[in-house]
């Protein structure tokens, strides 16, 4: 069913239907205009909206010329939108029929389409905006959960207590995919003893479709129909489940609808499983070995990690890896030890579980953090991949996460970047030169935007309390205090994210009377908005959310601290919109990149921060305020006390002070010049539209590359190299370096250029076979060659018998010990990635 619209009208279903109008504030203040709160009690959905509205509204709305006028204008923004040339058309060069397939468990485009939980859905969202903002040819692939993500309440006592609500499909903006007979389209995969069927639900968001998969069907036996129920719910066996049907079903589901990928994207390991399957395709239907298969595959898929810790990374026993692979092993003319292999660090471990991102790391031909740290951090935590390998040069990048900056900026300020920065910023996000014109705004203009999004903040909270109080069962007259708490003058500090325990919600607690002097100031009060969900096995996070809680009701503090229950994106955009400054304070390095701070620059919000993630980029002294310098202490309760007491101080000294001074005209001319600073430094480098340029630059193309490349005259590219990795393997053992030398200088300074050369046997190899490479740099006191550089070594003539003479030059760039070594790598043109996870290579 869906709504029945005035022939007038018609263009608003066509509006509602494609998620674009998440990130147009014309196209929602259309919608709100027919009936404000109405479009509140939906929820902001649509279609539930438009279902529910009374004809005479929307007749009312279909005689308005205004209405008509303004909904025409959406109409053909939506259709601009949809055909204008974009930055991919520009820059594709000679690429033809490139489609990118993204892969995620959760995405976070729009409260109304609840398969989200937290920063990866968000960003997984927001990277769907900034593709049909980009033009890039890219659609997504996910799950659709009955009972998504729980939703949550607080009991009197201040815990978490978890319920799920059942979504229903056809009342929000997801539509069926259907064959030519009008029958949805089902797909099937294979588990234990039975085939599990999927329908095929899309989400148009913009230029971007977006597909999830659905379990709930009458063909599937009771259990199988909740697979697709609950984000991240169940035991271990219904995570394999779930990412079953995620990473195959979700290959099979693009062939089903004939959809051609030519570069797959798994944001996370979740979808990991797709290797799996795109190598049961190429093996059955193109005749091909595992091996090629595997080449093929790996050349054209790209993987992005968000976890900084192990213990984040989901693993599965061998005993759950048989009992849904075992038929797989004979299919792919392998053993069960080879193919737990791809899940292993260590190959050769028999104990060791499958870990789904040990998998894509194994066969994707780029992988990458979500920051510069978060790169660094993951190229040591995944370094026993490459056990050889300096862990500087384990093949990991990186690419820093962003947000989607339309979606995340009021519309007060949208207005105020329209009249002082005209429209290019809307289009064009990431131009620097842009945002330069922040200069032009007027004091006055800037500071009236900001207290009229922390009034409306302060408006959302009281409300939003009231209506919690009295969910609790506290009495009417006592809930009525919600409607005093906070101050729409105050200096407002947010905090809202995971409560998972590294992140640390309650640090600002751990001196109460100092932060009941801070908060309790007469002449410049502050006061602290919270919000957050504990997942519901962690009751470390709950008792944070018990301690807000209890805090919260100190007669000193009730007006000074409010809790906001159940965060989702809506709460999301008042929090971001509203707040002055924004905390994290995450165990460095354990936060990936975060972009929760990120959405509040725009608002004209700062932000004060761990130097972590992106705070590690984004902070240049002048934009915010950075707790500690980055220090890590074995000792946690020490680094705690430190950070809390850089908190208090900063927020004594400098924060308060600079927001509570004003001049004669009553506005606070440094904090304004510090939110200019932030914003010009900030919005222009950490959004979407920047980062999926840069994966479309350094990945999505080199990707699609791989794909036609290896293509070509029956994958004859996979075939060479299957059978150059079976051979070099069996004669590695030849490789080894007989002696190297370095000219002898006495007047050595930074600068010098010194010649090495070596004797290298190669045996049975030869010299195309190989890189001869020449490592240097400083020498810790350990002996040992710290972020060295590696350099190629040219083939200067052979001596026979498989004896080889090389000569390189390495640069000496800093004055103390110097050191260097000589190495040999496995080396094919052909090959899409230089350190093969399954090749060995061989140190002087």
């Amino acid at each position: 069913m869906v709504p029945y619209l005035p022939d007038k009208l018609k263009p608003l279903m066509k509006i509602a239907e494609n998620l674009w109008w998440v990130w147009n504030f014309e196209a929602i203040d259309l919608f709100r205009r027919i009936d404000v709160d109405q479009w509140r009690d939906s929820g902001h959905n649509p279609i539930s909206f438009l279902g529910s509205l009374p004809q005479k509204a929307l007749d009312a709305a279909a005689n308005s010329e205004s209405f008509v006028a303004h909904m025409q204008r959406v109409e053909a923004e939506l259709d601009r939108h949809m055909t204008r040339p974009t930055w991919y058309d520009q820059n594709k060069g000679d690429l033809e029929n490139v489609a990118i397939a993204y892969f995620s468990a959760e995405f976070g485009i729009h409260e109304c389409v609840p398969v989200y939980s937290g920063g990866l859905g968000i960003l997984a969202g927001d990277h769907l905006k900034s593709a049909s903002e980009l033009g890039v040819p890219l659609y997504g692939m996910g799950l659709l959960y009955r009972l998504g993500y729980f939703r949550q309440y607080l009991n009197l006592d201040g815990w978490q207590q978890e319920r799920y609500p059942e979504t229903d499909f056809f009342n929000i903006p997801v539509s069926l995919i259907k064959n030519e007979s009008g029958e949805p389209v089902i797909i099937g995969v294979e588990y234990p003893g039975r085939t599990v069927y999927a329908r095929i639900w899309k989400v148009q968001t913009g230029k971007v479709t977006l597909f999830l998969l659905d379990t709930n069907i009458e063909r599937n036996i009771p259990d199988d129909r909740t697979i697709t129920d609950q984000l991240y719910g169940g035991d271990s066996e219904m995570r394999v489940k779930q990412e079953l049907m995620l990473g195959i079903g979700g290959v099979r589901a693009f062939r089903a609808m004939g959809i051609n990928i030519t570069a797959y994207h798994m944001n996370e390991g979740h979808a990991a499983f797709l290797a799996v399957e795109r190598i049961r395709i190429e093996m059955k239907e193109h005749g091909m070995s595992f091996d090629e298969a595997h080449s093929f595959v790996t050349s054209t898929n790209v993987f992005t990690t968000h976890t900084p810790v192990p213990a984040g990374n989901d693993r599965f026993t061998p005993e759950i890896i048989d009992k849904y692979f075992s038929d797989i092993y004979a299919e792919f003319g392998i053993d069960a030890k080879r193919f737990m292999a791809l899940g292993r660090e260590n190959p050769f471990d028999e104990e060791e579980d499958f870990c789904m991102t040990v998998l894509a790391i194994k066969t994707a031909f780029a992988c990458n953090g979500v920051s510069k740290l978060h790169g660094d951090v993951s190229r040591k935590m995944w370094n026993r991949i490459w056990p050889k390998l300096p862990p500087h040069e384990v093949p990991i990048g990186h690419i820093t996460n962003g947000i989607q900056t339309l979606s995340w900026t009021s519309d007060e300020m949208m207005r105020l970047f329209h009249r002082y920065l005209g429209p290019g910023w809307i289009d064009n996000p990431a131009s620097k030169d842009i945002w330069k014109g922040i200069d032009n705004i007027p004091d006055s203009e800037l500071w009236r935007c900001r207290e009229r999004l922390r009034e409306r903040l302060v408006s959302f909270a009281r409300k939003r309390l009231h209506t919690q109080l009295l969910a609790r069962g506290v009495p009417r007259k006592h809930a009525a205090v919600a409607s005093s708490v906070l101050d729409p003058e105050a200096l407002t500090i947010g905090f809202a994210r995971r409560f998972a325990t590294y992140k640390r919600a309650t640090l600002l607690f751990r001196d109460i009377d100092r932060l009941i002097a801070t908060l309790t100031s007469g002449k410049r009060p502050v006061q602290i908005v919270f919000s957050g969900k504990a997942h519901p096995r962690d009751n470390n996070g709950k008792e944070f959310i018990k301690e807000i809680i209890h805090l919260s009701r100190d007669e000193r503090l009730r007006k000074k601290i409010v809790f906001l229950e159940d965060y989702e994106i809506n709460i999301a955009r008042y929090m971001v919109q509203g707040v002055d400054v924004w905390l994290n304070n995450p165990i460095r390095p354990k936060e990936a990149s975060g972009t929760s701070g990120m959405k509040v620059v725009p608002n004209g919000g700062l932000n004060i921060s761990v130097l972590d993630g992106w705070w590690d980029e984004g902070y240049n002294s002048n934009n915010g305020w950075a707790i500690g310098n980055g220090e890590v202490y074995d000792d946690q309760g020490y680094q705690d006390e430190v950070e809390s007491l850089s908190i208090y101080n900063l927020l004594e000294e400098e924060i308060i002070p600079l927001f509570y001074s004003r001049g004669d005209d009553g506005l606070p001319e440094g904090w304004l010049a510090k939110i200019r600073e932030s914003m010009k430094t900030i919005i222009p480098e950490f959004n979407t539209n920047r980062m999926v340029k840069d994966y479309t630059e350094k990945y999505y193309f080199s990707a699609h590359k791989n794909y036609t490349g290896y293509l070509k005259d029956n994958f004859t590219i996979s075939k060479n190299i299957s059978e150059w990795k079976e051979r070099v393997k069996k004669v590695w053992s030849d490789a080894r370096v007989i002696d190297m030398n370095m000219e002898e200088r006495q007047d050595v300074t930074v600068g010098t250029r010194m010649k090495v050369t070596a004797r290298i046997n190669l045996g049975r190899l030869n010299p195309e076979d190989v890189l001869v490479e020449l490592y240097f740099g400083s020498v810790d006191q350990y002996g040992d060659i710290t972020d060295g550089v590696a350099v190629p070594m040219e083939n200067t003539g052979g001596e026979g018998k498989g004896i080889f003479s090389y000569s390189g030059q390495m640069l000496c760039l800093q004055s103390g010990r110097f050191g260097y070594s000589i190495r040999i790598i496995p080396f094919n043109r052909h090959a899409s990635r230089k350190f093969d996870p399954e090749l060995p290579f061989t140190w002087a």
